[in-house]
Formats: C-alpha cells, structure tokens, sequence
C-alpha cells in the first residue's frame, strides 16, 4: 500500500510536468560571430546546395527509352581483289537492324566460290609439315580451318601444310588489311537516330525530332553542335571526330563508338526546355601499349547453289565500326513531401547548432 502511494506522485510528475534547458547568454564576439557562421553556413546548405543545386523540392523519376537507326549513304570501290562496285545501305549495314546499336562495314576479306573440299591449310607454326607423318587424320583445333585428312601437300613452292576438309579455297588474311580502308568513303554516311523517351512517374512522352523541326529541315539538316544541335541526323565522320579520334585509320581495322544522348529535365520549366544533348566518345581500347587484337570484325557467308547442285558460299570477314547508342536522363518535378522533408532536416541542423 504504501509503495502505491509513492509510485503514484513520481507516475504524475513524469506525465504532467515540463522541463525546459536554461539558456546561458555569452557576450563574445568570437563566440557570437563563429555561432552565426555556423548558421549561416547551414542555411547556405539547405538553400544553395540541398534546394537549388541538387533541387531538394522535387521528385525524381528515371527515364524508358527506344531507339532506332537508319543508315544512308553510297559508295564506289575499284580495285584488284573486288573490281568496281557500287555498295548501298543494304550491303555495309549488317545486320539491318540491332538494339540499341547499328553496325557500319568500312573493310571487308572476300573469299569467293568457297565449296566443301580438300585443301592446303593456312600455314602456321602448327600445319606447316615436311611428310604425312606430321599430320593427324580427324585433327582438328579451335585455329583450324577445318578437319585434318592425313596428308602433307603443297601450299605453294616453297611452303608445305597439312590437307584439311573445308570450305575451300581457304580465307587468307591480310588482303585488306591496310590503309585506306575500302570504304572510306563511309565518313560521309548519314545515320537518323529516333529517340523516344518517357517518364512514367509524370505522364511525360517526348522525342528527339522536336516540335519544332520539320519535314523540309529534317531532309537538309546535318547535326552541328553551334548551328543544329538539334539535328538527329549525324554524319559518321563527325561522330568519329568529335570523340578525338581520326575516321580513315579506325576505318581499317574497326572499332566501337558509343552516341551519348542526355535528357536532363525540369519539369516545373516549359516542355520545350526539355531536349537531348548529344556526346560521342570511343568505347573499345586503343592503348598503345597493349594493341593485341585491335578494332572490331566477324565473318559471314552468303550462300548459293551452283547449277550442277554443289553448295557453295561467299566468305566475308567485315570489319566496320558498331555505333552504341545509350540513353541516360532524369526528371525532376515539385512535390511538397521532398521539400518538408529537406526544409525539415535543414532546420533540426540549425536547433542542433544552437544547443552548443
């Protein structure tokens, strides 16, 4: 009973009563100026950085985007291995269409009337031979043009190599392979990039043919930065160059670049302060000092019948440069809980300030 009644005075004055820090006044400069310094500086913070820099009133929302690609452009080749030739969009753009990326043949390797057959391999430290007791019937390794037959044949006058089943007569490398590439004329093609973006937190679509732009300038316009920086139609050329790099000697052996497209937009502003900016930068490595395997190609074959029936194909080693296109973007729009959340963080920084 009576350690209710002392339970119960201590159980109201932790209910009902109300206790408050003394305030201590301090008359110093020093102390005084520091402490304002200390304020002024927080709320040099919360306005500068946290409200206008970083935008600390808005949400955020990360953009969704398409694009696609459409290559133009004619070139003329006359030389020994090909003869003349006229090259379209259909023949340089492989395949026609890619996510995200497109892919332009600035120098090829044609191996023509190639036949399932047996031939001389390659020569290299492993097929070179003397006799058939150098070669291995069925051999076969990931460097192998095909299926070794056991025999040690000529490959030219001077030079011996194993016999393999293959596709005959075998690729060899290096026909092409030297300046200037065979389409160098390609630094002229075009290419019309469409991008569509969306911000589906606010409902929010746009595309990089803006508005503003019509059917009459869209057939004229080529993307400059000072005068059309709009422009969604780029030359390679310039896409090359403006990325530092020299067209003609990345031609040869290939490469990758990458378009940049940024959509950073304030959505409290006019939509039509909403645009792209465009930057363009090498992707694939050109050290100089670790140049193993430089630039960028693949084969493919086109295949035929011959008339007594026999398969036959055309070999084609391409090398070109691949175009990425990556899209980066943020949106950004008023929303008063980030605000109070930001306003209200600023100002326990200010009362924590004035606690010492």
């Amino acid at each position: 009973m009576s350690e209710s009644r002392i339970c119960c005075p201590c159980l109201y004055r932790c209910i009902f009563e109300y206790e408050t820090p003394r305030s201590v006044i301090i008359r110093s400069r020093k102390v005084g100026s520091f402490n304002r310094f200390i304020q002024l500086a927080i709320l040099g913070y919360i306005i500068g950085w946290v409200l206008v820099w970083q935008k600390g009133y808005q949400e955020f929302d990360s953009i969704i985007s398409s694009v696609t690609t459409k290559v133009k452009g004619i070139a003329v080749t006359n030389d020994s291995h090909l003869g003349f030739r006229v090259w379209d969009v259909a023949d340089y753009v492989i395949p026609p269409q890619e996510e995200l990326s497109f892919f332009v043949m600035t120098n090829l390797i044609m191996t023509r009337d190639q036949i399932q057959a047996q031939c001389p391999e390659v020569p290299d430290d492993s097929s070179k031979c003397t006799s058939d007791s150098n070669c291995t019937a069925g051999f076969s390794d990931v460097h192998s043009s095909g299926i070794q037959t056991g025999r040690c044949v000529n490959f030219n006058e001077t030079v011996r190599t194993c016999e393999v089943q293959a596709w005959c007569p075998l690729e060899i490398n290096g026909v092409n392979d030297s300046e200037p590439a065979l389409l160098k004329a390609a630094d002229n093609f075009t290419v019309l990039i469409k991008n569509n973006i969306r911000y589906p937190k606010f409902n929010f679509n746009k595309r990089n043919i803006l508005p503003n732009i019509s059917s009459t300038y869209l057939k004229t316009c080529i993307f400059n930065r000072q005068t059309d920086p709009y422009c969604p139609i780029f030359r390679l050329g310039d896409i090359v160059h403006e990325a530092g790099e020299d067209f003609q000697k990345m031609a040869v052996e290939g490469g990758v670049m990458g378009i940049q497209i940024r959509w950073d937009c304030d959505l409290d502003k006019s939509d039509s302060k909403c645009v792209p900016t465009y930057t363009f930068r090498r992707l694939d490595n050109k050290n100089p000092n670790n140049n193993v395997a430089p630039g960028y190609n693949f084969r493919f074959a086109k295949y035929y019948k011959t008339p007594d029936g026999v398969e036959s194909r055309t070999l084609i080693k391409a090398y070109g440069i691949r175009f990425d296109v990556m899209v980066f973007g943020r949106a950004g729009k008023f929303n008063i809980i980030p605000t109070l959340i930001n306003v209200g963080s600023g100002l326990a920084l200010l009362g924590l300030v004035s606690m010492f």
